[in-house]
């Protein structure tokens, strides 16, 4: 029997990874680099157990997916991720020339999409799936700080 993967199965590994980052008290984004229906890169922030404020889990998928494959480019592939990219890893996604993007919750204060033409222009992006899921993670993420 040949399963077949979802959109909403890869972001739910997605959101598996947020929930690594929230054990470690991480901002609980989440991140995996799908290519033919495998998983190839995953990755959660870890800025601060890094002490990096470039140890995004956008950047964590996208190099472990480069050294999974033994090339920089990511033609081919998709990054699911439970929030909008910044503009750094949206950058990051450019380099990578990455064939698609797909985010959980819009970012509305750093996300990539309040610029024009940060992703290469042959990449698709597409936004909202699972996107209450992780916007409520999120904001019970950070409420819980300001106690």
């Amino acid at each position: 029997m040949i399963e077949i993967y979802t959109d909403e199965f890869f972001m739910k590994q997605a959101f598996k990874e947020a929930e690594e980052a929230l054990a470690k008290n991480e901002v609980p984004v989440g991140a995996v680099v799908v290519m033919k229906d495998q998983i190839i890169g995953r990755g959660h922030n870890l800025t601060e157990q890094f002490n990096d404020v470039t140890a995004h889990a956008e950047i964590q998928a996208i190099s472990a997916a480069a050294e999974f494959l033994g090339a920089k480019y990511l033609k081919g592939c998709t990054l699911y991720v439970t929030l909008e990219p910044c503009v750094m890893c949206a950058g990051a996604l450019y380099w990578s020339q990455i064939d698609k993007v797909v985010f959980a919750a819009t970012d509305d204060k750093r996300g990539a999409g309040r610029h024009d033409n940060l992703y290469h222009p042959k990449t698709i992006v597409e936004g909202g799936l699972m996107a209450q899921e992780s916007a409520d993670m999120i904001k019970a993420f950070f409420a819980d700080k300001r106690k």
